[in-house]
C-alpha cells in the first residue's frame, strides 16, 4: 500500500493536470496519449502492478482483490484519465480465465497479467446506444476455427493508444443465423496485433471531444474483416461478459471514491492555508489573529468533515465488496462462496 501510494503521488498525480490540458492526439488512425503517460505505464508494468490480484499460473502475484481495490482507488484519485487505460484489465482477465479456450488463456492471459497488452470492452454501436440487443457487428466463421468480424463500435475507452504494442479487444457480435436481440450475441477476442506481427483488419477512425478526462482516448473503431476467436458459447456472449461486471462495477465505484478522496485532500489542504475573517472559536492555545484559516470556521469544518465521512464510508463499502469477491472465489466451503457472491452482486451495483 505504501508503494502504491508513492507511485500514485510521485508518478501519476503530476501528470493529471498536464494530461488534461494536452489531451490525446489523433492522427491517421493512431492515438498519442499525453506526454508522460507512456513512461508512467512502463513504470506501472515494470513494478508488477497489473499482476497484483491475478493467478500465479499466468504470472500473477495471487494477492487478494481487496489489495487491488486499494490500489485502484489511489490510481483514480491521482489520475483518472490514465487509470482508464488499465481499469478494465482485471475484468477482462477474469472473463478470459473463465470462458476462453485453453490455448487463448496460455497465449494472452500472461500478456494482460504482465502489462504487455491492454484489453478493451467493445459493446456500444452508433445505432444501438445502450441497447446492446440492437448491435449489428457480424462474425463470419472461418475454416481454421477463427472468425472474421465486421462492423463499427463507438465510445470504446482505450480503443487505440500508444501505451502497449498490442490491444486485446473483447467484441460483442452476431454469428450467421443468430437469434434477434440480446439472446443472439456472441463474444470474441480480437487482438490489434496478430501472431505473425501483422496489424489486424481494424482501425480507429476518430476520438471523442470531451469535457473531462481528456487524457483518456474514447475511440470509434471499425472492424473490416478482423480476425478473432470465440470466447465462451455461441450466442451467450453477454453471459460470458457478465463475469466482468462485478469487477467493472466495483472499479467504477472506486473511481467515485477516488474523486471524493482527492477532493477532500485538496479541500483540506486549501482550508489550512486560506485565511478569511475571524473564527468564532479557535483551537485551545492558538493566539488570536486578524484573520484565521478557514478550517477554524464551523461551516467549513462541517463541509470538510462531511466529505471525509462520505469518503471513508464509500471506502468501507468498496473494500468490503472486494473482500466478498475474494471470499466468493477462495472460501473453503461452497456455502460461504455462494453467500459471499450473492452479497457482492447486491452491493456492487
Amino acid at each position: 500500500l505504501g508503494e502504491a501510494g508513492r507511485f500514485s503521488a510521485d508518478v501519476l498525480a503530476p501528470l493529471n493536470s498536464s494530461g488534461d490540458r494536452q489531451g490525446c492526439r489523433f492522427d491517421n488512425g493512431r492515438v498519442s496519449t499525453p506526454d508522460g503517460f507512456v513512461q508512467a505505464y512502463r513504470a506501472f508494468a515494470e513494478g508488477g502492478w497489473p499482476a497484483l490480484a491475478c493467478d500465479e499460473a499466468f504470472g500473477g502475484q495471487g494477492l487478494p482483490q481487496l489489495l487491488d481495490a486499494a490500489l485502484q482507488e489511489m490510481l483514480y484519485a491521482s489520475n483518472h484519465a490514465w487509470a482508464m487505460y488499465t481499469g478494465i484489465a482485471h475484468g477482462a482477465y477474469l472473463c478470459l480465465k473463465t470462458h476462453a479456450p485453453q490455448w487463448i488463456k496460455e497465449r494472452y492471459l500472461p500478456q494482460i497479467v504482465s502489462g504487455e497488452a491492454l484489453p478493451t470492452m467493445c459493446l456500444t454501436e452508433p445505432q444501438a446506444g445502450s441497447d446492446v440487443g440492437l448491435l449489428r457487428c457480424r462474425a463470419e466463421p472461418q475454416g481454421d476455427g477463427s472468425y472474421r468480424l465486421s462492423g463499427s463500435k463507438l465510445f470504446i475507452s482505450g480503443g487505440e493508444h500508444d501505451l502497449t504494442e498490442n490491444i486485446l479487444h473483447l467484441v460483442l457480435a452476431r454469428l450467421p443465423g443468430a437469434p434477434t436481440g440480446s439472446r443472439g450475441i456472441s463474444l470474441f477476442l480480437v487482438p490489434r496485433r496478430l501472431d505473425d506481427g501483422q496489424t489486424n483488419a481494424l482501425r480507429c477512425d476518430g476520438i471523442e471531444h470531451k469535457m473531462g478526462i481528456k487524457g483518456s482516448a474514447t475511440c470509434s473503431l471499425v472492424f473490416d474483416g478482423a480476425q478473432g476467436w470465440l470466447i465462451g458459447e455461441a450466442n451467450r456472449g453477454l453471459a460470458a461478459m457478465f463475469v466482468m461486471m462485478n469487477s467493472a462495477r466495483l472499479h467504477v465505484g472506486l473511481q467515485g471514491l477516488g474523486h471524493a478522496e482527492a477532493a477532500w485532500q485538496n479541500a483540506y489542504t486549501y482550508a489550512l492555508e486560506r485565511r478569511q475573517m475571524r473564527a468564532p472559536k479557535r483551537p485551545v492555545g492558538v493566539a488570536a489573529e486578524a484573520v484565521d484559516p478557514i478550517h477554524y470556521h464551523p461551516a467549513m469544518r462541517r463541509v470538510l468533515l462531511e466529505l471525509q465521512a462520505c469518503a471513508e464510508g464509500m471506502r468501507a463499502v468498496g473494500y468490503w465488496a472486494a473482500h466478498l469477491l475474494d471470499q466468493a472465489e477462495h472460501a473453503p466451503d461452497m456455502a460461504t462462496r455462494q453467500s459471499a457472491l450473492q452479497l457482492a452482486e447486491l452491493l456492487t451495483p
